[in-house]
């Protein structure tokens, strides 16, 4: 039997891609300025990690203006979805391995 912790996505377990995922999961769509304040990251960090999804077909990038002011909306696609749920199930197989908690 394979191990639970064998079945991570290294590309969604990682802390900052798991958090964008797990917001995403809670709503159609975010912007940008939401998702960095929200997760406590710089500009710059927020942008590669939403790139990397983006490369791996987890989320979708839409670049609107309201009036004049540029905004970034972010989308869990299908597939970043059911990553997200993969990765939820093999958390929950790997916490129940280690038995009830004190």
């Amino acid at each position: 039997m394979t191990h639970p912790s064998s079945l991570l996505d290294d590309t969604v377990h990682q802390r900052v891609r798991l958090g964008i995922l797990a917001i995403l999961g809670e709503v159609r769509r975010a912007d940008f300025s939401y998702l960095r304040d929200t997760l406590e990251l710089s500009d710059g960090n927020l942008a590669r990690h939403l790139q990397v999804l983006d490369e791996a077909g987890h989320v979708r990038i839409a670049k609107t203006f309201e009036g004049k002011r540029p905004r970034t909306w972010v989308s869990a696609t299908p597939q970043g979805r059911s990553a997200l749920e993969t990765e939820i199930r093999s958390l929950r197989a790997l916490i129940s391995r280690l038995g009830p908690t004190p």
